[in-house]
């Protein structure tokens, strides 16, 4: 019988570093997957400026893209090789790789009625590194079958957290927060929500030196600006009804920026982002009302069901649903998304379909990921 274990490896718009996980989908008992080990590798701070750098335009963008690819792709095999020795797995043993690569640009739908998603790797590299197969180019089918390309993490959510005849309601909170709603009757509706930590901590590394808000206390000793928050949410993107993606490409420090001198100018910084706070948990809340409001409750993953500032804020503006950790429910907030690489990557190996047609708005269901075989 083929294994049937998996390495999922994911650094998301955070740009805080790789996760990976070691999944065995035959040892798994009940819909959780089994994590035989799970590593974190921060990033170098000069990749991850370099990563920050090529979001947006600049100069000898495609050769220093192609270098931070290649940088990437080390530190992903770093990340393998960390996982093998801690779970004791000879390599062989594993049957591939799904290495999500890092998010630079996105804009499905745009420009040629295409568009195009960008994340920079180097699979090729990290199959020679690793001598292990790799699945990569996650995105890019959906894209070119009319769809968003993202978010690809419901589908594993229906999978993993599913329940039959409940409502469940899960809220990714990386760079951009994204939410899955799985419904009673079989359905599942998911899509990007807005801004997430990718502007919180943008405002804490620039006022405070430190990488992220530790708990959000540094945004629960600040006060909320109604007339700054009320200016951030006028974004157009709120209101844009599903299937629909976002990224840096809109929220980024000149989006807040702009915000920022028309509605506040004198604003003290801590304010500033009590406000941003106030916006991921206001935004957030207003789409899980809206699209999953019969759930009990929410389980929130990825780095913000780390930030008690905002969990509370979160659950005060969901009056009457549950805010837990997806911690509570099998599985730990900061290994959720390397699981759904590593489920990817699975999905691929076996040929099967992995998006979620419904939620991304391609054309239909499509096998995702390129091949690069050790």
């Amino acid at each position: 019988m083929m294994t049937a274990l998996y390495i999922g490896l994911m650094s998301g718009t955070s740009l805080d570093g790789i996760d990976g996980v070691l999944v065995d989908f035959d040892a798994t008992e009940g819909p959780a997957p089994q994590v035989a080990a799970h590593v974190r590798r921060p990033f170098a701070p000069d990749l991850a400026a370099e990563l920050l750098a090529l979001n947006s335009v600049g100069a000898n963008e495609l050769h220093r893209a192609a270098l931070a690819g290649n940088a990437l792709a080390r530190g992903y095999a770093d990340v393998v090789d960390a996982l093998l020795r801690a779970s004791g797995t000879p390599r062989e043993r594993v049957r591939a790789i799904g290495a999500h690569g890092q998010t630079v640009r996105h804009r499905p739908g745009e420009f040629d009625g295409t568009g195009y998603t960008l994340q920079l790797n180097s699979p090729a590299l990290l199959a020679e590194l690793t001598r292990i197969d790799v699945v990569a180019d996650l995105r890019g089918r959906d894209v070119a079958a009319g769809g968003q390309g993202a978010p690809l993490v419901p589908a594993f959510h229906r999978a993993v957290f599913g329940r039959a005849g409940e409502a469940v309601a899960v809220l990714n909170l990386g760079g951009i927060a994204n939410l899955t709603a799985l419904r009673t009757d079989g359905t599942t509706v998911g899509f990007d929500c807005g801004p997430a930590n990718a502007l919180l901590d943008h405002w804490c590394r620039l006022h405070t030196g430190h990488p992220y808000d530790a708990d959000g206390a540094w945004a629960a000793s600040g006060h909320v600006l109604a007339p700054l928050l009320a200016s951030l949410r006028t974004e157009p993107y709120f209101a844009l009804p599903p299937p629909k993606s976002t990224g840096r490409d809109l929220f980024n420090p000149a989006w807040l920026q702009a915000r920022l001198a028309a509605a506040a100018p004198v604003a003290q910084a801590v304010d500033v982002q009590a406000t941003l706070a106030e916006l991921t948990a206001v935004s957030c809340a207003a789409d899980v009302s809206a699209c999953a409001g019969a759930a009990r409750e929410l389980l929130v993953c990825g780095g913000g069901a780390f930030n008690g500032h905002l969990m509370r804020r979160l659950a005060a503006n969901l009056p009457g649903m549950a805010v837990i950790s997806s911690d509570e429910r099998g599985l730990p907030p900061d290994q959720v998304e390397a699981c759904a690489f590593a489920w990817l990557a699975h999905a691929f190996m076996r040929r099967e379909p992995a998006n979620l047609p419904a939620v991304t708005g391609a054309a239909g269901p499509r096998l995702l990921g390129a091949l690069y075989p050790a």
